[in-house]
């Protein structure tokens, strides 16, 4: 804002004079600024009433249509300690015997206690070989869900290192260095997610005793009891079916592993161009970067004139600080470069050790090599495994111990079911378990229809429409607010919050008063709640169901409309009459299904014609909030053009009374001048 000095000549209060002239037009904008304020007002009170409109829509209604909705069920059972069931609408009616006689468990091991060869305690990060005594090489298999991982142990393995590797391998597994021991867990309850080590090769069974992970229970004697099998095997199928699969699995991984590291060679070649080319822009340096001889000798030659200039004692002038930032600038393209090329040496060095394994054309040495190799470990294993499983001399203990994974057991109406969790599901019953019956113990399961789930669904439908209508009506009559008008800022200045607050709070209560969009949707909404629909040929209604309204002279004020459940307990009004809805329910539950589903589908049939999308409103949208959105801009518009009005207004006087303050000042210089010539002071 320009900073105006006025009145200096003419002594007059120019400024309150301007500001009187603009007041009267200060009116229409502020007026403009008032009728945008209600329309922002009218447009969010009717998005509170429309999700409430659509919450009704979408969930009530769109829920009970079907009689699907009403097919509640429920059972009781005679020890609520021991089972819960959740009950859906398809289990039948019936009264059934159950016993429990396992619960599911996880297969779960806890390692022996185990120490270092020094005698001291072992960390997470602790080297096997280094600290327990394994030897590199040692493997062994775990089992779980059908999924067979080798374990490897190197030089480098750590005790986080083989935590991790069991984890890959589909347990759950820990080290506890308080109690220096394994654990390792199954992911699920049951007798298929269960699982078994057993070693690989003679350094996997004393790495596993070393570990205190050595069990030989009956299910890791079975894993044993397959591979010894088939080294007896005259015919060596499986033991040649392992090997093809092994082989082929292990071929598969070098190509994918050698496909990975010419992919990472290709991408530093790249950036290897990038540096030589961003190297020869100097034409003084080195111009064939890629020739290691040169390339040494440019290196070595460098580091002496850096190490010769940064030297202790030596004084640079500022030619020879540039030189200097030169030579350090061309040394860190050749590290660069080196340094890529030594990554690519690497991956090329891997990419040959694979390809003595698998070549590109198949070849049958690669090949045989690699197959060699397999054959040896497969055979390793088989040999490991037949000497312990017929070793009479298999010791059981390293300190560790085992939970078996087991599968929940139960009997349902003479019936064995297994389940790897704690809950079944029987015939529309999920039966969760919590523990086992007792020796001759029966636990009765009692299905029946949840009369109380439909009365419930039925109550809770009556209520939220009868809020709703409630606060349709309470808004449509709501009373006048004639002479009230949002505050502008200067008038809210004069006045304290609690008084703007009322002021406010009196137009917004009024402003959907007489909407006729509300008359609409609230006499669409009666009139179906008051239709009959037919029922086994009988027309019905409402008020056979003993749900009606409290009538015009015994209802509160904008509660005319709403509807109670006679005998309903809850509802003070009516709770000492008759329920027949909760009779009907006992008695005709179909009549009561069929009547609800009608009345539902017809008023969200309604509610669905009146939110379709149309040019003024948007999809469920049963007010014009497209509509309403261009007003409200319009009055943005209008605001912006009488504001700028407004300026030009005000600008306008400023401009005559400046006018008149400068003629006044020339008046004042002449006469001072024709004062001054004629002998004036």
């Amino acid at each position: 804002m320009a900073m105006r000095v006025t009145g200096m000549m003419s002594g007059m209060d120019t400024e309150s004079i301007i500001q009187q002239l603009v007041a009267a037009r200060q009116t229409k904008v502020d007026n403009l600024k008032k009728q945008q304020t209600k329309h922002e007002w009218k447009a969010e009170a009717w998005k509170e009433l429309n999700s409430k409109l659509y919450k009704l829509y979408s969930g009530t209604l769109a829920n009970m249509q079907y009689t699907t909705a009403f097919a509640k069920k429920t059972t009781s059972v005679s020890n609520s300690n021991l089972v819960s069931v959740v009950t859906d609408g398809n289990a039948m009616d019936s009264v059934q015997s159950l016993t429990i006689s396992k619960l599911a468990k996880a297969g779960y091991l806890t390692g022996g206690s185990i120490k270092g060869t020094d005698g001291k305690a072992l960390t997470s990060s602790s080297k096997l070989v280094e600290r327990l005594g394994i030897e590199a090489g040692s493997k062994f298999e775990i089992e779980t869900n059908g999924k067979k991982t080798e374990i490897t142990i190197d030089e480098n393995t750590t005790v986080d290192g083989l935590v991790n590797q069991l984890k890959a391998a589909g347990v759950n597994a820990n080290f506890d260095a308080n109690q220096q021991r394994f654990y390792i867990g199954a992911k699920e309850l049951g007798e298929a997610s269960d699982f078994t080590l057993i070693a690989s090769n003679k350094k996997g069974t004393e790495a596993l005793d070393k570990l205190g992970i050595r069990l030989y229970d009956e299910k890791t004697m079975n894993a044993y009891k397959e591979y010894a099998d088939m080294f007896t095997d005259p015919a060596g199928t499986g033991k040649q079916a392992l090997i093809d699969s092994r082989v082929e699995a292990r071929r598969a991984k070098y190509v994918s592993e050698r496909n990975s590291l010419r992919k990472k060679n290709e991408e530093l070649d790249k950036k290897l161009q990038d540096v030589q080319k961003a190297y020869n822009e100097n034409p003084d340096r080195l111009t064939v970067l890629s020739d290691d001889t040169e390339r040494g000798a440019r290196r070595d030659w460098l580091d002496q004139k850096i190490k010769d200039m940064t030297a202790e004692g030596v004084t640079l002038d500022e030619d020879q600080k540039k030189e200097l930032e030169e030579y350090k600038t061309e040394r860190s393209y050749i590290k660069s470069y080196d340094n890529l090329k030594e990554s690519i040496d690497k991956n090329n060095s891997k990419i040959a050790d694979i390809n003595t394994y698998v070549e590109d054309d198949e070849t049958a040495n690669a090949k045989g090599k690699l197959t060699d190799e397999v054959t040896a470990e497969v055979e390793a294993k088989l040999q490991e495994a037949y000497d312990i499983y017929n070793s009479a001399s298999r010791t059981e203990s390293t300190g560790a111990n085992k939970q078996a994974g087991e599968d929940s057991l139960i009997t349902l109406n003479g019936v064995d079911y297994k389940s790897n969790s704690n809950t079944i599901q029987v015939n529309g019953l999920t039966i969760t378990c919590n523990g086992t019956t007792a020796p001759g113990e029966t636990i009765t399961l009692t299905t029946k229809n949840d009369t109380s789930g439909i009365y419930d669904m039925i109550k809770g439908f009556i209520k939220e429409y009868s809020a709703l209508i409630n606060e349709m009506d309470k808004l449509y009559n709501a009373e006048s607010a004639k002479g009230y008008e949002p505050l502008t800022d200067e008038e809210k200045e004069a006045m304290s919050e609690s008084d703007i607050t009322k002021w406010e709070e009196k137009i917004k209560d009024s402003i959907l008063r007489r909407d006729s969009t509300i008359s609409t949707v609230a006499g669409a909404m009666k009139e179906i709640m008051a239709s009959g629909f037919e029922v086994n040929g009988k027309k019905m209604f409402l008020y056979d169901f003993g749900i009606e309204t409290l009538g015009y002279f015994n209802a509160a004020d904008n509660e005319k409309n709403a509807y109670h459940i006679y005998g309903d307990e809850d509802d003070e009004a009516v709770r000492n009459e008759t329920n027949k809805l909760m009779a009907m329910i006992n008695s005709d539950p179909d009549t009561v299904v069929s009547f609800f589903t009608q009345l539902s589908q017809k008023l969200y049939g309604k509610l669905f014609d009146m939110m379709g999308t149309t040019e003024f409103s948007s999809i469920y949208k049963v007010y014009d909030d497209k509509k309403m959105k261009e007003e409200y801009d319009e009055y943005t518009k209008k605001i912006a053009q009488e504001e700028k009005k407004l300026q030009d207004y005000e600008d306008k006087w400023y401009k005559k009374f400046a006018a008149m303050e400068t003629a006044m000042a020339k008046m004042q210089s002449n006469a001072s001048a024709v004062t001054s010539l004629l002998g004036g002071s």
